[in-house]
């Protein structure tokens, strides 16, 4: 059972405009540049206008920009990674739009690396055959894009409202999206919860990674679009693919929150896995070695953990240099010293945490939902690019391509106008901040990189016992309404995770290790109705893998 997460205040103000566009990482920055030239565009940030995932993001933007390299090969490694389970023509379409979206950064105004000849300075990362992981600031590609896109959203007419959850989904009487309410909290706006009305709804809300004890997610990332998109009655997908990305800076067993991301562009340079004896454990189990598809690093990770007790693997680069260290990766040299570790000297201690979420609201090939009139890009979003597990720099990549595919759908579709609305809710309440831990730990124990049947019935229980024990009296507020949003998430990975009885990419389940494409390549689509969850699956016809032809 996932209760929706508001009770039902009536709005204190309201406010029009023509796309109210929620999220302010790469996604949400382009939709609303790309949807201004259309009309009003109200841009909403759960907090600052810089505080999304993508300013975290280390690696780059994947694209064929480099001679010998081409689309086609792109497309080929991303069905790979994926295991199956990519859209084809999602993917088509996102790496060959992908080499003029990054020329089109650069003309905003964003700094790529450049090499001595004055190129695109290129990289490889996992999953990868060619170097196309175009780069910034050395290991700082997302603060930079970050900083390009908000440079160029002063003089572009949007309005940008911070510090503002966003709630639930208005519909008008015919179903359509016609807005959505907001908790505002920032100085200089209507304070408390009203509404904003909208002949169209993005979500670009990012990621739902704190819903496990550690991830490399920022605070903000606590599933509230994909909570929204299941009480607004939208379909979810892929959910059960949550991935670990397998480098994360280990800060001892009791680490909790965001953790420091150790970029697979230093193992793209050079850096080798090993063990505490030295041993390069992932040589001879894939083709790629350590710079195979992230799922397959991760799992060799914790194999090799589990083969020597050990509660970390090492990531050794001291004979990348001190001069690639300091231009090539200046944060994460920075973080590393910060905790104490100098990895031009010593090895770094690594461990598997949650990262991207490969699923989500399920959309078009233009970020249509299967609500009219509300869209999705982004990490909140599930095109059907990333399949089963997302290929390395391909997160970047398509929020850039499906913002701009959903500032054109918006442009040419049929909008709705602004008018009477009723907000998408059942009126349950919200949960006891005090809950959110609890959540996270039941998630990372019981339904995190390995899972197994016995554990993720023991989280479906668990999780719905916790609404039970929030109390009748809570109050409402940013706290006790993102706990309500992480419960919704948790519940409906679980769901999932409990369906999908096969181990393929991200989801690993140890009591049915092998991959099934006779039963399970397909996909499973997650809804709300009411206070339940369905999940159905829906089989993919054609072949299984993309060819380099």
């Amino acid at each position: 059972m996932i209760p929706s997460v508001l009770p039902a205040p009536a709005p204190g103000w309201t406010r029009d405009t023509d796309v109210v566009v929620i999220g302010s990482g790469i996604a949400g920055l382009v939709t609303a540049l790309r949807c201004r030239p259309h009309g009003r565009v109200l841009l909403v940030t759960k907090a600052l206008l810089d505080a999304g995932s993508t300013r975290w993001a280390q690696g780059g933007i994947a694209a064929a920009l480099a001679p010998g390299d081409d689309p086609r090969d792109h497309l080929a490694d991303t069905l790979t990674a994926g295991v199956g389970l990519c859209d084809e023509d999602a993917v088509r379409a996102m790496v060959t739009e992908a080499p003029d979206a990054v020329r089109g950064l650069i003309a905003l105004g964003a700094a790529f690396d450049r090499t001595a000849a004055g190129e695109i300075a290129l990289t490889r990362e996992g999953g990868h055959h060619h170097d196309r992981v175009a780069h910034a600031g050395g290991d700082a590609t997302g603060a930079e894009v970050s900083r390009a896109l908000r440079a160029a959203l002063k003089d572009s007419g949007v309005e940008v409202v911070e510090h503002a959850l966003v709630l639930d989904l208005l519909k008008d009487a015919a179903g359509r999206a016609a807005g959505v309410t907001l908790h505002v909290m920032g100085e200089g706006q209507p304070g408390g919860v009203g509404a904003v009305r909208a002949r169209a709804v993005v979500l670009a809300t990012g990621g739902l990674g704190q819903v496990f004890s550690a991830t490399t997610n920022p605070e903000v990332s606590t599933g509230d679009g994909v909570a929204l998109a299941l009480r607004a009655g939208a379909a979810v997908t892929d959910l059960e693919f949550v991935q670990f990305h397998p480098t994360v800076l280990w800060l001892g067993p009791g680490a909790r929150g965001q953790q420091p991301l150790i970029s697979e562009a230093v193992r793209g340079e050079g850096a080798h896995l090993v063990d505490r004896a030295g041993v390069r454990f992932m040589t001879g189990r894939h083709e790629l070695g350590e710079l195979a598809p992230r799922d397959v690093v991760a799992k060799g990770i914790m194999n090799r953990m589990r083969e020597t007790g050990e509660p970390y693997m090492l990531l050794d680069g001291r004979h990348l240099g001190a001069a690639t260290w300091e231009h090539r990766f200046p944060t994460i040299l920075a973080v590393c010293r910060h905790h104490g570790i100098d990895p031009v000297t010593e090895p770094i201690p690594v461990v598997p945490a949650a990262h991207h979420a490969s699923g989500g609201v399920r959309t078009d090939l233009h970020g249509r939902t299967s609500v009219p009139g509300l869209y999705a890009c982004g990490e909140v979003a599930c095109t059907g690019v990333h399949g089963a597990n997302r290929l390395a720099s391909n997160s970047l990549l398509e929020g850039l391509v499906f913002a701009a595919r959903i500032a054109g759908a918006i442009r040419d579709d049929p909008a709705g106008e602004p008018g009477e609305f009723q907000i998408v809710r059942d009126g349950t309440r919200p949960l006891d901040p005090a809950l959110r831990g609890e959540i996270q730990e039941i998630m990372t124990s019981r339904a995190g990189l390995l899972r197994g049947g016995a554990g993720l019935d023991a989280a479906a229980r668990e999780l719905a016992a916790l609404p039970g024990r929030s109390g009748p009296e809570v109050a409402p507020g940013v706290a006790a309404w993102e706990v309500a949003n992480l419960h919704a998430v948790a519940t409906a990975i679980v769901a999932a995770a409990r369906r999908r009885e096969e181990t393929r990419g991200s989801h690993w389940r140890e009591d049915f290790p092998d991959r099934s494409d006779s039963a399970w390549r397909g996909r499973l689509v997650t809804r709300l109705d009411g206070n339940a969850l369905t999940t159905t699956y829906e089989p993919i016809a054609g072949p299984t893998e993309g060819s380099r032809a």
